[in-house]
């Protein structure tokens, strides 16, 4: 099988007790290589009473040793949708411009009352110092995470992945009454039975139409959910897409599958087992224990390095080669 090599010299950013608001924990990275420096931007928590999520920048040469070049976070609640936390950044290259996606909470997170948005920033320059928000991508109520957009338009539209936790026909039957239950975009049989990876496009970033899913939990190891993790790796061979699975007892662990090139739709590999899984202590013991959460990817030199978070506590990086990861998707090909 398959497996991720954890970089031998983990954790690459760990919390800071200097800095008030990165000193609880620091985690879940996005990643881009401009050809010259990796960036990366990571979430942080500064105390738990409150348990606010905000952005923090950080560079690196090589892509294992990163330097913070700030004592302040980039990014933070400012606008009404997203003024208890922003959780969980993406950065994705596409069309000359930087994009990122976060999840965005109206609500305290740990009230439960409010269902997590995603949003979507442009970022202006380079330093990592000027955003401009664009404002809620998802669609009211679905409680959606793990969305990225593809690097490239795929029929001249942009296509996003996402992972909306309410589009299930578990959820909906556990609902009461009509009125708690979000717009959905097919009849209700035609939901999966749990939280699934669907794809959607669009022609300016906004309106978001051709809901479709991609991906169902299928192994007994990503049982409970999946979501996408970083945004999907375009090479000659289709898309490839690292995503994250949870099974019954809430162990998250990182699976890869390869999706058609034109029509992202399609998988045409998937692995059944999962590359990477928490057997670390940082990534068995943490804020929330038994947690390897990727969000961010580079190639660099024939490698892909995959950047995670590990039990909601600290940022780590794995590698593994892209022609050895084709070489194993080859093997588990899906005849459609």
């Amino acid at each position: 099988m398959l497996k991720l090599k954890r970089y031998k010299n983990n954790l690459i950013l760990k919390p800071d007790p200097k800095n008030w608001w990165e000193k609880a924990a620091v985690f879940n990275c996005a990643a881009w290589y401009d050809g010259k420096l990796i960036h990366l931007l990571y979430r942080a928590i500064g105390e738990y009473v409150r348990y606010t999520s905000r952005l923090g920048y950080a560079v690196s040469k090589d892509g294992f040793h990163f330097l913070k070049t700030s004592n302040l976070p980039v990014f933070e609640p400012k606008e009404n949708y997203e003024k208890e936390a922003c959780e969980d950044p993406r950065l994705m290259f596409l069309e000359g411009k930087l994009y990122m996606t976060y999840v965005a909470h109206f609500r305290h997170p740990r009230e439960g009352k409010e269902p997590a948005h995603t949003a979507l920033a442009l970022i202006e320059n380079q330093s990592f110092k000027e955003f401009e928000r664009l404002g809620i991508i998802t669609p009211k109520g679905s409680d959606n995470r793990d969305v990225v957009l593809f690097s490239e338009k795929i029929d001249k539209k942009f296509v996003m992945l996402h992972r909306p936790f309410r589009w299930t026909r578990k959820w909906l039957k556990e609902m009461k009454t009509s009125e708690e239950k979000p717009w959905l975009p097919c009849l209700i049989r035609d939901l999966p039975e749990k939280p699934s990876i669907w794809i959607a496009s669009s022609s300016n970033l906004k309106e978001w139409t051709g809901y479709k899913i991609v991906m169902e939990p299928k192994e007994k190891w990503e049982s409970s959910k999946i979501g996408v993790g970083p945004p999907p790796i375009r090479i000659s061979e289709g898309w490839i897409l690292i995503y994250h699975g949870v099974d019954e007892n809430k162990v998250y662990r990182a699976g890869i599958a390869l999706l058609d090139l034109q029509d992202p739709s399609r998988v045409i590999a998937r692995l059944p087992y999962p590359v990477l899984e928490p057997e670390e202590e940082y990534e068995k013991k943490g804020d929330v224990p038994d947690v390897v959460f990727p969000e961010g990817t580079i190639v660099k030199d024939g490698m892909l390095f995959v950047y995670y978070g590990g039990a909601d506590k600290v940022c780590c990086l794995a590698t593994v080669k892209i022609s050895d990861l084709l070489e194993e998707l080859k093997k588990f090909n899906i005849k459609n």
